[in-house]
């Protein structure tokens, strides 16, 4: 009799507990991914919106006679375009781009353009790719979209090479959107670990601006390589949220709102410990910068503002159930409000009339926090037993990650790996140094050696 009792009490309480989960998710808006995080200022934001028409562009065949420019034009002198590569030109291997080499802002940008629905050759490049298929520098990658990003590296190697030489002071700058911004991210990757191909460029010189980004390497990865990658996403933009493999989204494209409610219920009963602790799991790449343009049950959108971090939990993992998950996503959209925001940090700027020499002295304190906000990031990663990440070392010894031309050698490769604090070649310099330094007394202890001293 009791059981019989109890049966109505378990059913009113498993349906409180659905009511609850459906409340919460309905009430999750985009703004509470990035509530925490800091704002963005107009020095940093600057290239986002000029790099979202430079993508642009790319759609155009004949720059000279643009017949789809947003308000203001491109922006793009068409003397300084070095090459514009289509379909044909790349046999399906990559999506279409352009060399720019932009004087006015001292940058080389190889721009590439997002996925083209009527092809079948973007389609071979996302379905090129299983969880756990492809390891990289310690972590895992999409396979097909590290591939794509060779094959380009390949291709204009040469070009890249002899830009980067003639133009010491000119930064290299990879964009693209939803397809592309996999592209370019894995191509930072590729270039930051193989330096040597452009000449040993200098790892502060290489940026990567990864627009309505797609998830396409390990946590580990993506927060080692925040100081080059930068990733924008609008508002509630689905592809940075969903976990779910891109092969997997795409196949199911034209019922992709069942697909994104399903993901989203599976998702919210899965502990984000056991997420952070899956090797393979991908991510969106890099520093994040979230345009936040609209408010829960207010109509109409808001006044942009633009919030920037580098996240390790909590970096976009949920679903919001909204009518503009995939109109956020759009290229359009993203470089109309990203021109809007620019535009109000400007104005908020003119108003305070910051001299030039605070505003030097803003960038100098900016770039210092968020190399700061980078190492804290490593090592909240190495805190959240995030597989295969290490942090930078206090007091600048062995396990810090080098700058520059040695920044390839900082982690070894994925096979090499010991474990998340490091690999077997830092243990054995680390012991070899050991001996070269000290010896052992009668008593067993460890004294420094007379022939070596500290300056």
């Amino acid at each position: 009799m009791s059981i019989i009792c109890g049966c109505p009490l378990l059913e009113c309480v498993y349906c409180l507990a659905c009511a609850r989960w459906a409340w919460k998710r309905c009430l999750h808006t985009a703004g509470h991914d990035s509530e925490t995080w800091g704002l963005a200022t107009a020095e940093e934001f600057e290239p986002v919106p000029r790099l979202c028409r430079y993508i642009l562009a790319v759609y155009e065949e004949d720059i000279r006679h643009p017949l789809w420019e947003p308000p203001g034009g491109y922006g793009i002198n068409p003397d300084w375009l070095i090459l514009r590569k289509t379909y044909e030109d790349t046999q399906g291997c990559a999506p279409p781009y352009i060399l720019y080499l932009d004087h006015d802002h001292a940058d080389i940008v190889l721009a590439i353009r997002g996925l083209n629905l009527a092809k079948e050759s973007d389609y071979q490049v996302l379905l090129d790719n299983k969880l756990g298929q492809k390891k990289f520098d310690g972590g895992y990658v999409h396979n097909g979209l590290l591939k794509a990003a060779g094959w380009v590296l390949d291709a204009e190697c040469d070009i890249l090479k002899e830009l980067v030489e003639k133009h010491p002071n000119y930064t290299l700058t990879f964009a693209g959107h939803s397809l592309g911004s996999g592209v370019a991210a894995m191509l930072a990757l590729v270039v930051v670990r193989h330096h040597d191909k452009l000449g040993n460029i200098d790892r502060r010189r290489i940026r990567c601006y990864a627009i309505a980004p797609a998830r396409c390497m390990s946590l580990n990865l993506a927060v080692r390589y925040a100081d080059v990658i930068n990733s924008v996403v609008l508002q509630d933009d689905f592809l940075p949220r969903t976990a779910t493999p891109l092969e997997d989204i795409f196949k199911s494209l034209f019922c992709l709102p069942c697909l994104l409610c399903m993901r989203c219920m599976r998702d919210t009963c899965i502990p984000e410990e056991k997420m952070l602790r899956d090797p393979r799991r991908l991510y969106a790449p890099g520093r994040l910068y979230h345009i936040v343009e609209r408010k829960p049950f207010r109509l109409g959108r808001f006044p942009p503002v633009v919030r920037t971090a580098v996240p390790v939990d909590g970096r976009f993992e949920h679903i919001v159930l909204s009518c503009n998950a995939t109109s956020d996503h759009a290229i359009i959209w993203i470089e109309r409000e990203a021109r809007r925001a620019m535009d109000l940090m400007l104005e908020k700027d003119e108003m305070m009339e910051i001299p030039a020499k605070q505003r030097m002295e803003r960038q100098e304190t900016l770039a210092r926090e968020h190399s700061e906000e980078h190492k804290a990031a490593l090592r909240r990663a190495v805190t959240l037993s995030v597989p295969y990440a290490y942090s930078t070392s206090q007091y600048g010894t062995f396990d810090e990650v080098e700058d520059g031309e040695n920044s390839h050698k900082s982690s070894g490769d994925a096979e090499s790996s010991v474990g998340p604090s490091g690999n077997s070649k830092n243990k054995e310099s680390w012991n070899e140094l050991i001996e070269q330094l000290f010896d052992r007394d009668e008593s067993g202890h460890m004294v420094l050696k007379k022939s070596h001293s500290y300056d």
